[in-house]
């Protein structure tokens, strides 16, 4: 879709068109819908994360939780969102030795524990070397500190999620 159709759009066709940029998180793009027109992907990216800083800190860990585990049970079970589980195919989650896939149950369970809310990476940044590599280093994290650092990757897997999904 192009961005002047996106800002043409009723709420039901932007919501189509761009509420899966934030996974399972569609209110963030129905409440950017009301801050129409936009005069880039950009200014759309940082109007819905103006709607992501507004909301209460609780909104914002829904969104965290609303992430599946990376290379976790709903992966084995095909049950992702397509963007998910394109972005983990991407990284080469979904071709894990059994060495490697008993290695992120076990991180991902212990990063549950300690933050609440499940590991959250931009995929396509990485491979599952460096995702490793940063689930192990941020398990140190303070949660204040984990918080913001899984919603700039959020941030940052949304973005190229709409750049994906829309033209000039």
């Amino acid at each position: 879709m192009t961005l002047d159709a996106l800002n043409r759009s009723d709420r039901a066709a932007f919501l189509a068109a761009v509420g899966f940029a934030f996974e399972d998180s569609p209110w963030i793009a129905e409440a950017a819908w009301e801050r129409r027109p936009f005069g880039s992907v950009a200014a759309l990216h940082a109007s819905m994360l103006n709607v992501l800083r507004e909301a209460p800190l609780e909104r914002r860990i829904a969104l965290i939780a609303a992430h599946p585990d990376l290379a976790g049970r709903v992966a084995r079970e095909g049950r992702l969102t397509p963007s998910s589980h394109e972005e983990q195919s991407a990284a080469g989650l979904d071709r894990l030795t059994p060495e490697e896939m008993s290695r992120f149950d076990a991180l991902n369970a212990a990063y549950r524990r300690h933050f609440g809310f499940p590991f959250v990476i931009c995929a396509r940044q990485h491979d599952k070397t460096s995702i490793l590599a940063a689930l192990e280093r941020r398990l140190a994290h303070e949660r204040t500190v984990e918080v913001e650092t899984a919603l700039a990757e959020i941030a940052e897997i949304a973005r190229l999620r709409l750049q994906g999904a829309l033209t000039a």
